[in-house]
């Protein structure tokens, strides 16, 4: 692994996407869940659960601790405001963090992804490798989070292993 770098996959989240229903607003997501729902590409937090814009009127809802029925109190919670389904079993999240991590991002996403064009709080919906990745800014450190079908985690894995290698600062 490149010096500056930390890649790691996410082992314990619970994820679902959210979609509007019509004559509904990211207001009324946000009011029913008791956190900012984002208009646009960004990301929130209140609360263990994690709001990211992926799209108008579409989310991804994130839990770091998530209970055996978390989506369904989540549907329960939105009935008549949006659609939830349940995304746990069907992602993976990986970890990348380190004065490195933009570098390599940078090599497979044909996205701007410097600062001030995507900072913290930052959402992208993008492609790396051919594989279909929602990526979104933690921090400044820079620590992102990469989100992506499960079939494909082997794949994207052995790209982040290759793209890695000769990583300058």
């Amino acid at each position: 692994m490149a010096k500056g770098l930390e890649i790691s996959e996410c082992q314990r989240f619970g994820l679902a996407t959210v979609m509007l229903r019509k004559n509904a607003n990211h207001a009324a997501v946000g009011a029913a869940l008791q956190v900012a729902a984002p208009a646009d590409p960004t990301w929130v937090a209140s609360n263990e659960l994690t709001m990211i814009g992926t799209g108008p009127g579409m989310w991804l809802a994130l839990t770091e601790t998530p209970s055996q029925h978390w989506s369904a109190t989540l549907a329960e919670r939105l009935a008549g405001v949006a659609s939830v389904s349940d995304q746990s079993g069907g992602y993976v999240i990986f970890r990348i963090a380190g004065s490195s991590a933009r570098t390599l991002l940078q090599r497979g996403a044909f996205i701007d992804l410097t600062p001030p064009a995507f900072g913290a709080g930052s959402v992208a919906t993008t492609v790396i490798a051919h594989i279909g990745v929602i990526i979104w800014q933690i921090d400044d450190v820079p620590t992102f989070h990469v989100a992506l079908f499960r079939s494909f985690a082997g794949s994207f894995r052995e790209w982040l292993d290759t793209a890695s290698v000769n990583l300058t600062f």
